[in-house]
Parts: C-alpha cells; sequence; structure tokens
C-alpha cells in the first residue's frame, strides 16, 4: 500500500491534496494508521465497513454457496475465496453510501499494488465538473464467463420489469459496448481496480433499485458476480457515451496488465516510466478498441485496432 500511496502522491496528489478515505471490513491497526498517514499530502480517514454489508443476507442459503466456491475454486481466479464475495456485492451497492463518503462527490478508486507511470498535470475532478464526465476508466477486458452465467438475463428481467426504468435509458447510451449483434452480454466491462466516478450516479434511486434486484437474486454468492460487469453494464446502458470517458495519459498498472500511453509526446511531456511496447489497450483480451470504434477515436496512434483480433472468453 505504501508504494501505491506514494505513486499517487507523486505523479498526482503532491499538488491538489485531496483526502484519502481507508475502508476495511476489520478495524485498522495504529501501525497502519500510524505508517500511512505522513506519505499523503491530504486528510486521511479510516472508517469500517458495517458487518451488515459483509455478511450473507438472510435470503442466502450458505450451504449453496459454500458447495458453489468448491466448484469454482479451481476453475477461476478467486473462485473459491469467500471474502472477494462480499467485497464484489459491498462494491456493488454499498460503498456509496459509507458515512466516511457521504459529504464527496467524486471518487478515484485505489487498490494495493497499483502504480502510475505518467505525470498527471490537470485535475482529474475539476476535468470531469466542468466536462459533464461521470465515469472514467483505463483498462477494459472481457469477463470470466463462467462467473456470470446468469448476470445478464437477471439484468434484463429487471429492465423489463421495473416501468420506472425503461425512461431513464438514454437512446444514445453505450451499450454496442456490452452487447454483441444478438442481443447477448459480450462480456465487455471497465476494470474496477480503477475507476474515477460521479458518486450520485450510484447513489440514484434507480440504480439502488437495480443493485437490490441483483442482491435478491443472489448471484454475487451463487455465481460469484464481479462487481466489474454489474456496475459497467449499467453505466453502458444508463449514461450517455459523452459521460463515459477514457482516461489514456496516466499510464497505469494493476498487475498483470498495463495501461501506456502509445503517443510519444504525452509520454515525454508527462514523464512517463512505462513501456509502450506493453501496452494493453489493444489486446485481444482488451475491450478497448471496441470503445474507441463505438466513439469514433479509432485515429493516430490507434488506428491499427480493428487489425487485432477479439475473443470471448
Amino acid at each position: 500500500m505504501l508504494e501505491t500511496i506514494q505513486s499517487i502522491e507523486d505523479r498526482f496528489n503532491h499538488q491538489y491534496h485531496y483526502d484519502w478515505v481507508f475502508l476495511n471490513d476489520v478495524p485498522f491497526t495504529q501501525e497502519f494508521k500510524d505508517t500511512v498517514t505522513p506519505l499523503i499530502s491530504g486528510q486521511v480517514k479510516f472508517g469500517l465497513i458495517s458487518e451488515e454489508h459483509w455478511s450473507y443476507p438472510d435470503w442466502i442459503d450458505q450451504e449453496r454457496v459454500a458447495n458453489s466456491r468448491m466448484e469454482l475454486k479451481d476453475q477461476v481466479v478467486y473462485g473459491g475465496v469467500e471474502s472477494y464475495r462480499h467485497m464484489c456485492r459491498w462494491y456493488s451497492g454499498f460503498y456509496q453510501w459509507h458515512e466516511l463518503l457521504t459529504n464527496y462527490k467524486y471518487y478515484w478508486r485505489v487498490e494495493p499494488e497499483i502504480k502510475l507511470f505518467c505525470d498527471v498535470d490537470y485535475d482529474i475532478f475539476k476535468y470531469m465538473r466542468e466536462n459533464k464526465k461521470k465515469y472514467g476508466f483505463i483498462i477494459s477486458i472481457y469477463e470470466f464467463k463462467i462467473t456470470i452465467p446468469t448476470l445478464f438475463e437477471t439484468i434484463l428481467n429487471f429492465i423489463s420489469h421495473d416501468s420506472t426504468v425503461q425512461p431513464e435509458i438514454p437512446k444514445d447510451n453505450l451499450k454496442d459496448f456490452i452487447i454483441d449483434k444478438d442481443g447477448e452480454y459480450n462480456l465487455c466491462h471497465f476494470w474496477t481496480n480503477f475507476e474515477i466516478a460521479d458518486l450520485d450516479f450510484f447513489r440514484s434511486e434507480t440504480y439502488q433499485k437495480y443493485f437490490q434486484y441483483l442482491d435478491q437474486a443472489g448471484g454475487f454468492f451463487y455465481d460469484r458476480w464481479g462487481d466489474g460487469p454489474v456496475r459497467s453494464i449499467y453505466t453502458s446502458l444508463f449514461l450517455s457515451k459523452d459521460e463515459i470517458f477514457w482516461i489514456k495519459d496516466f499510464g497505469y498498472t494493476h498487475p498483470p496488465y498495463l495501461q501506456c500511453p502509445l503517443d510519444q509526446t504525452i509520454r515525454q511531456d508527462k514523464k512517463c516510466s512505462c513501456d509502450p511496447g506493453k501496452d494493453f489497450t489493444l489486446n485481444d483480451y482488451s475491450c478497448t478498441g471496441r470503445y474507441l470504434k463505438i466513439n469514433g477515436l479509432d485515429k493516430g496512434e490507434y488506428s491499427s485496432w480493428n487489425e487485432v483480433p477479439y475473443h470471448l472468453y
């Protein structure tokens, strides 16, 4: 965590002094607080996730969950990890309501082991506010199909059964990013270990209905639904294209994937320390080429994106 904090402070936050909020399902030790606080230029807050939001709701069959974890443990990453299911559920429906976040409009999600490679020489939150952006991502990727066999069907059921939802879906949304020509979910999602977003969007009444419907279905525990597909599908359907933006100039890694600006001028101006040859943007496991095409951004250094094959996993 120390290296992660240092990376973001050195590359961005030493100029703006934004707050850091640390949340955990167990109390942070005094050693952790005393160690990370001196690295941070803004205020530091430490909070506890409520047990209610990090436990099984009473409608979940825990024996069925245990059997699911046994079936998936050797088939997919985190397939057998109980805490991972709690985390995905929490990020899907509860984090935006935590008492330490209620006074904030925007958030930048940070996870241990991530790193920035380039200087962020502008205020990303000010950029969002001035340009009316509600969701920013760096890496997009295909989900493991085995973890979400019932997710898209459940979402379609929610949309068809809630009469208040349909009018809120904008016509110029990003549905083509997540839905193929046959009307099926193509497994694309924003990789949510990094995201910068408007908290009010995920605090809306419609999103709360959406999460509650999914939560009652039990897929976070029975299937191992990830918060990435859950929020990416909603974001792609309920936001206009121009409210979602790809952040191409940060330079970022969450092992094993890396994003490095392909534009040499950007790398030089922003003092990037990454290898563009390792950039994941146009990898055949990335969905960002699809995003570029939909938004007419297939120009310049990314003009060759359509030469890359795309596969479903």
